[in-house]
């Protein structure tokens, strides 16, 4: 289902991806409407799903977990039980952040944060090699980020 939003429910949006924690009152002062729409536009965002929750943002580093290494995998069969199953698999595991079914050579692409190699070591051998069906694993080694959105565009 598409929502539709306008300009004011873009900057509410833009707004809370600053910061989610600034109360209705500050938001509505901040985009220019009067608190009682504001609020009334913010459940709407809220009930339709388009803001689909509220969190902190953990910077990694800080958190000890100064590896992120992105994971290429292809499978062995592409069928959507094996696709099923994988996922399923993976998303037990806590050092995959992110997870995405791709187009291409690969099939799914990984986010995994370790505190260092050795554990990336450790998580490749004793995790992500031993679930079944994986072909080939590649991985690449983030270097630092220069760009992190969870906005819209």
């Amino acid at each position: 289902m598409t929502i539709t939003i306008d300009d004011i429910d873009r900057k509410m949006l833009r707004a809370l991806c600053e910061d989610g924690r600034m109360s209705v009152v500050q938001l509505a002062e901040l985009i220019g409407l009067s608190p009682t729409p504001c609020k009334r536009r913010l459940q709407r965002l809220e009930e339709t799903g388009l803001i689909a929750g509220y969190s902190a943002t953990i910077d990694r580093k800080a958190a000890g977990f100064g590896i992120t290494a992105f994971v290429s995998v292809e499978l062995e069969r592409q069928d959507t039980e094996e696709i099923r199953k994988f996922q399923k698999q993976v998303a037990l595991f806590e050092e995959v952040v992110t997870g995405a079914l791709m187009t291409g050579a690969q099939d799914f692409l990984l986010e995994v944060a370790v505190e260092g190699l050795e554990e990336y070591e450790t998580f490749l051998q004793a995790k992500l090699m031993k679930v079944a069906g994986v072909r080939a694993v590649r991985s690449r080694f983030a270097l630092r980020k220069f760009i992190d959105r969870d906005r819209l565009p």
